[in-house]
């Protein structure tokens, strides 16, 4: 079926005539037919637009025209302004909102000849860590408990984009990565994701949650495609003032490479209380294929990342409460009227934002508060230092680190949601890259006992994507988890 393919097995079919754009775009808009009123991963499908871009990309074909991506369906994060299309974040607050422009990662990967299929489902402002906050009802992941006949969360913020691309309703898809929202449900949807260094892919259009940690990045089913797609995606860009201007490299080239001699640093501190006996076993057998690819393992310490996740959210609901100031009804956002400015204020951010988003708004005008400013956010901020000289020192001995991307599988819808504190620590091993600014990639390597996915990270220096691709890949091959979700296209729902 042509909804199984990877991203580069289709690129070699549409370059030899073996199939054409229409016909691949058509497949996956069939199979978003059939499984998206289950799975609820998209909240917009652009089926229309899709073909239409599906037959320019045959156009481009039959002139020999070689775009990287020319043809390959893909889902993009409704969190990325698409220029005519609706583009919600997942909130009321923005239902109805379409965007007169494209944002610069979206636009790079049209430029490429990438067929957008529509905008899929994520946590409200992409503040959350089970995709349950949507305002637009929870998503659905595409794997099932082997025990329990339970509907399981795909994890988040990115969950639509993860549970798309595992269902086969895309052949890869765009999220967003603040804590580990493009990790962590990689991981619990069984597909790669990457996080790449801070700065590396524009944030321009891309509607803001935490300014100083969000990042795109691509999700897709092998470590190839999301090299892939990371090429189209990455870049500078003038305007993005945090945007970083570095050559982007061949990051598929990056697979191919010998992985003699890499020195590999497990961090003593992610062996945490309470971690599932199984990914522990995991964590022991990557160790075990990487050493076995001709890597040295090298033990090595992040003293200061157990602060990592106290630290997060103190700066990320700060810069939260900061970005989200505008949505008042007058400059942004729903309006409520009412009877004076102020009840209008209060009525249209009350009907508009979730009880997570005010959650976190709460959080982090408190911490900004004059009071609390230096005991809370000023400290998180040096905690952070912290934790980014851990990070620096580390790189000075190894090449790559290796950790478990969350500490358990994909749990139960409704399962965690009336103690955040335990929803929250799901970012326990994501978010200290993520403060770091540094790349990270979730690779899927086997699954728990109740046959759901787990993944295994990996961790690299600023703007060294290539040496956790390489890696990546040397996981991929030994793991060899072609293990797929019985919820898939082709498949009955």
């Amino acid at each position: 079926m042509l909804t199984e393919l990877s991203i580069a097995g289709a690129l070699r079919g549409l370059r030899a005539r073996q199939f054409s754009a229409t016909e691949l775009a058509q497949a996956h808009i069939d199979a978003v037919g059939s499984l998206n009123a289950r799975l609820n991963a998209y909240l917009t499908v652009t089926a229309d637009q899709a073909l239409r871009a599906a037959a320019k990309a045959d156009q481009a074909l039959g002139r020999g025209e070689d775009k990287p991506l020319g043809g390959i369906p893909l889902a993009i994060k409704d969190l990325f302004c698409t220029d005519g299309v609706r583009t919600t974040a997942g909130s009321r607050m923005l239902d109805g909102f379409v965007p007169p422009y494209e944002s610069t990662v979206t636009q790079r990967l049209l430029d490429d000849g990438a067929v957008f299929l529509g905008k899929t489902n994520l946590d409200e402002f992409a503040m959350g860590s089970s995709n349950m906050s949507s305002a637009f009802g929870p998503v659905e992941n595409p794997w099932q408990h082997a025990g329990k006949a339970v509907k399981l969360v795909p994890g988040g913020s990115s969950g639509g984009s993860a549970a798309a691309v595992a269902a086969q309703m895309a052949l890869g898809a765009v999220g967003t990565d603040t804590g580990g929202s493009i990790r962590q449900p990689a991981s619990f949807c069984g597909i790669v994701g990457i996080k790449p260094t801070y700065g590396r892919c524009s944030r321009w259009g891309v509607v803001a949650f935490a300014s100083s940690l969000d990042q795109p990045g691509p999700m897709a089913r092998s470590v190839e495609d999301c090299a892939i797609l990371l090429r189209s995606m990455a870049g500078f860009d003038a305007k993005d003032s945090t945007s970083a201007d570095r050559p982007v490299p061949d990051y598929a080239q990056a697979c191919k490479r010998d992985l003699r001699g890499l020195r590999v640093g497990i961090p003593a501190e992610y062996h945490a209380p309470g971690v599932p006996p199984e990914v522990e076993a995991l964590w022991a057998e990557g160790i075990a294929w990487l050493r076995d690819a001709g890597c040295e393992i090298v033990d090595v310490s992040l003293p200061h990342s157990r602060y990592g996740l106290p630290a997060y959210y103190i700066v990320a609901p700060a810069e939260c409460s900061s970005n989200l100031a505008r949505y008042d009804g007058v400059r942004f956002g729903t309006r409520v009227p009412a009877d004076s400015l102020d009840a209008m204020y209060e009525a249209s951010r009350s009907a508009g934002f979730g009880a997570e988003v005010k959650r976190r708004i709460l959080i982090g005008t408190y911490v900004l508060s004059a009071g609390y400013y230096d005991a809370y956010y000023a400290r998180a901020q040096k905690v952070r230092s912290l934790i980014l000289r851990d990070f620096t020192e580390v790189f000075q001995k190894v090449d790559v680190l290796l950790t478990p991307t969350a500490p358990s599988a994909a749990f139960a819808q409704g399962e965690k949601m009336n103690d955040p504190v335990s929803m929250y620590l799901n970012d326990i091993f994501t978010v200290p890259a993520s403060l770091a600014g540094v790349p990270a990639l979730s690779v899927p390597a086997g699954l728990d006992s109740n046959g759901l996915p787990l993944g295994l990270q990996l961790i690299g220096r600023p703007f060294d994507e290539e040496t956790l691709f390489a890696a990546a890949a040397a996981l991929e091959r030994a793991a060899e988890f072609v293990q797929a979700p019985s919820v898939r296209a082709g498949m009955a729902a």
